[in-house]
């Protein structure tokens, strides 16, 4: 425990929101366990020293890089689902969701499924932070379809949960394909056949044009 609270020392130097998004890329592209302490430090062009003066371990500096990915992240999610519809919320998410998994200027996929799903087992509190991360936005989406369903805007009886379980599942299936190199068209593909389904949940819930 000792190297992790180290002494205090000099005053820090770098912009801690700028280092946490290079830690943040360096654990999407190796994932947790894969990421090292040297490749860690070349990235956020800090020693060790500093990483643990300003972070205390490892596990924490993921901690706060996946935060601050997930807070963004979400935001844009809440955002998608403020649409005036289900079926628009559902699609905006959706398309979004697309578009960022494969958007240039950070690697292609999703942090929260690359970062650590599998760990052993002195690292399983990784993947239960990144589990929490996509519970938090499933559990947007429901929220946003069980009003939907309240407001009439979904059919009686559906299942606001599984529906908003097989839209994370469809967007965390895209992450998986963005990460093997899948484009945006080959995902917005996806999204058609998709919003088909839920089309047909609500006969006359979708735009015209979306037909």
């Amino acid at each position: 425990m000792g190297a992790e609270t180290p002494t205090p020392g000099r005053p820090r130097t770098f912009d801690e929101q700028t280092v946490l998004d290079r830690a943040a890329e360096v654990f999407w592209q190796q994932g947790y366990e894969g990421a090292s302490l040297s490749s860690l430090t070349k990235a956020m062009g800090i020693n060790r020293p500093s990483l643990y003066a300003a972070f205390g371990s490892k596990e924490e500096l993921f901690k706060r890089a996946f935060d601050r990915y997930h807070e963004t992240n979400l935001a844009n999610a809440r955002a998608a689902l403020e649409q005036p519809t289900a079926y628009a919320a559902i699609e905006a998410f959706l398309r979004a969701s697309a578009d960022n998994l494969t958007a240039g200027g950070h690697p292609a996929g999703c942090l929260s499924i690359q970062g650590g799903l599998a760990c052993s087992p002195e690292n399983a509190r990784i993947s239960e932070i990144l589990a929490a991360g996509r519970a938090a936005t499933e559990a947007a989406l429901e929220a946003r379809l069980s009003r939907a369903a309240k407001e009439g805007d979904l059919p009686d009886g559906l299942d606001s949960r599984a529906l908003a379980r097989f839209v994370m599942a469809l967007s965390e299936g895209h992450a998986v394909h963005a990460a093997a190199g899948a484009s945006r068209e080959d995902l917005q593909a996806s999204v058609d056949v998709a919003m088909r389904a839920v089309a047909a949940l609500h006969p006359g819930s979708a735009p015209a044009a979306s037909a």
